[in-house]
C-alpha cells in the first residue's frame, strides 16, 4: 500500500520555497539601487521614476533602457574584474577609485 501524501507539508515547504524567492527579490532589488547609485535619491524621488518607468509604453523608450542597463551590467562585471585583479597586487587605493567610475556611468 502506497503512504498518503503529507499535503501539509508540502504546503509548508513552497511557502517556505516563496518567501525565499520573495527575500532574495527585494534583496537583489536593494542590491541594484545601490549599485546603481540611486540610493542617493529620495524614496519619494525614486518611486516616482519607477512608477513613471512602469507607466511607460513607449517601446522605444523601454528598448532604450534595457540597452542602457545591459551596458551598466557588462561595464560593472568588467569593473569588478579589474578590480579584483588590482586587489591581487594589493593596492587599497585602486578599488576606491573604481566607484566614482560606476556613478558616473550610472549618471551619464
Amino acid at each position: 500500500m502506497r503512504k498518503p501524501r503529507d499535503y501539509d507539508a508540502e504546503l509548508k515547504a513552497l511557502e517556505d520555497k516563496a518567501r525565499e524567492l520573495k527575500t532574495r527579490k527585494v534583496q537583489q532589488l536593494g542590491e541594484l539601487v545601490i549599485a546603481t547609485g540611486a540610493d542617493a535619491l529620495t524614496a519619494d524621488e525614486l518611486a516616482g521614476a519607477l512608477v513613471a518607468l512602469a507607466e511607460t509604453i513607449d517601446a522605444g523608450k523601454r528598448e532604450a533602457w534595457a540597452k542602457r542597463g545591459a551596458a551598466f551590467f557588462r561595464s560593472k562585471s568588467r569593473r569588478s574584474a579589474t578590480a579584483t585583479d588590482r586587489n591581487a597586487s594589493s593596492s587599497p587605493a585602486q578599488p576606491g577609485s573604481a566607484q566614482p567610475a560606476s556613478g558616473a556611468t550610472s549618471a551619464a
